[in-house]
């Protein structure tokens, strides 16, 4: 309980993106509550950074497991991430009720916002995961390849591209960073965590992801549960990652419309808590599980899952895993060629479906001029996008 309502109150109070997040994380748990030293703290986030997922939601699950067992585990992911969906899915029921002049230039800001959102990111990314002219070169050629594959795979393709790219450039150079785990992180995680726990959750991951194409082909029923898990397998490099992941799964491009997807990412923005709460509003959009409410709790779960489940097979082992010259080389590749993606989603779907004119470029490019050189938080860029919509609409 005492995990649960920290929490909680991060997740009512986290606005800002997940960066922000690990920052409020080490003000609550190194500075005020001393439950991790500054070292076993900076070892997490690393390794978090490393694996595919959300890194501020995979950091909070692994302090709530580690001060609390599973159960204080289960209570950190829940009180983080809890007031996030309700705050989207009450937009997703109020979505389909925004009619009128100031319903539409309201959920047109909101795509705007996405425009000046995933900018940002790829401005960002591009900086941090893109160093030097080879991983520069991986995420060219992966922006090419997305260019010209028209297949359901391509994400999957490219980032596997990445990481032999990655693994070739810098396999065995001793310049590329790696690290090793602190003493005192590595006996919090052995005390909470065995390494058969973390056996188990590889195994249980690897099952999913390659058993769970075949299973919804024989049950429809799973195809949503399918897309959500496998795009939040595969998000490397930062939240953001998912937005052109989640566009390109078929089941939910057949019940979810370009215009609804960024409206509700745009939304995700202005709440506090983790992006991939977005899947829950795509999960209400899309109630394949019989209910909407149904198909928000399957689509947040699963979304969630594979981070989670990574997190707990790695941390036994996150010593020798950070230590590797070839780890380090297969996720700069892979971060690498993640620039690429989101710089391609960047085109399409986002800026395709929201900038129709001078004046929609104008409100994009004020919004990330915002994030970017003025540091606004998001949450006042989304104010401002939406008021700007609706101004727009109104003026005709």
């Amino acid at each position: 309980m005492e995990v649960l309502a920290i929490f909680l109150k991060l997740g009512l109070t986290s606005f800002g993106g997940p960066i922000a997040h690990l920052g409020y994380f080490r003000r609550e748990f190194v500075e005020r509550r001393r439950w991790l030293d500054e070292s076993a703290y900076g070892d997490l986030v690393a390794l978090c950074q490393f694996l595919p997922g959300p890194a501020s939601s995979q950091v909070g699950f692994s302090i709530g497991l580690m001060r609390a067992g599973w159960l204080g585990a289960l209570a950190a992911w829940c009180g983080f991430t809890l007031p996030s969906v309700l705050l989207l899915l009450a937009f997703a029921q109020l979505a389909p009720d925004l009619g009128g002049v100031a319903g539409l230039g309201l959920v047109h800001g909101l795509k705007l916002t996405a425009v000046a959102v995933v900018a940002q990111a790829v401005w960002d990314m591009g900086r941090r995961l893109c160093p030097d002219r080879r991983r520069t070169a991986i995420a060219v050629v992966s922006i090419a390849l997305l260019a010209i594959m028209h297949t359901v795979y391509a994400q999957l393709i490219v980032i596997a591209f990445g990481a032999a790219a990655g693994l070739a450039f810098y396999g065995r150079e001793r310049g590329i960073e790696t690290h090793a785990a602190s003493p005192a992180g590595r006996l919090i995680v052995e005390r909470r965590i065995p390494p058969a726990a973390g056996a188990v959750a590889l195994v249980m991951f690897c099952l999913l992801l390659a058993g769970l194409p075949a299973i919804a082909r024989l049950l429809p029923a799973l195809r949503a549960f399918d897309a959500f898990f496998r795009s939040g397998a595969l998000v490397f490099g930062g939240g953001h990652v998912v937005l052109p992941l989640l566009q390109q799964q078929s089941a939910i491009q057949n019940a979810v419309g370009a215009n609804e997807l960024l409206a509700g990412y745009g939304a995700a923005q202005a709440v506090p808590g983790p992006l991939f709460s977005f899947a829950a509003y795509l999960g209400w959009m899309m109630p394949s599980a019989g209910s909407r409410v149904a198909g928000a709790a399957l689509a947040t779960i699963a979304i969630f899952l594979p981070g989670l489940l990574l997190v707990v097979a790695a941390l036994p082992h996150w010593q020798a895993l950070r230590s590797r010259v070839s780890t380090a080389a297969v996720f700069a590749g892979i971060n690498a060629a993640v620039v690429g993606l989101l710089a391609f989603a960047l085109y399409t779907p986002v800026w395709t479906s929201a900038v129709h004119g001078p004046r929609d470029f104008a409100i994009a490019a004020a919004a990330c001029l915002l994030l970017v050189k003025w540091k606004a938080p998001p949450l006042t860029v989304v104010a401002l996008c939406a008021a700007a919509g609706i101004a727009a609409a109104f003026a005709g």
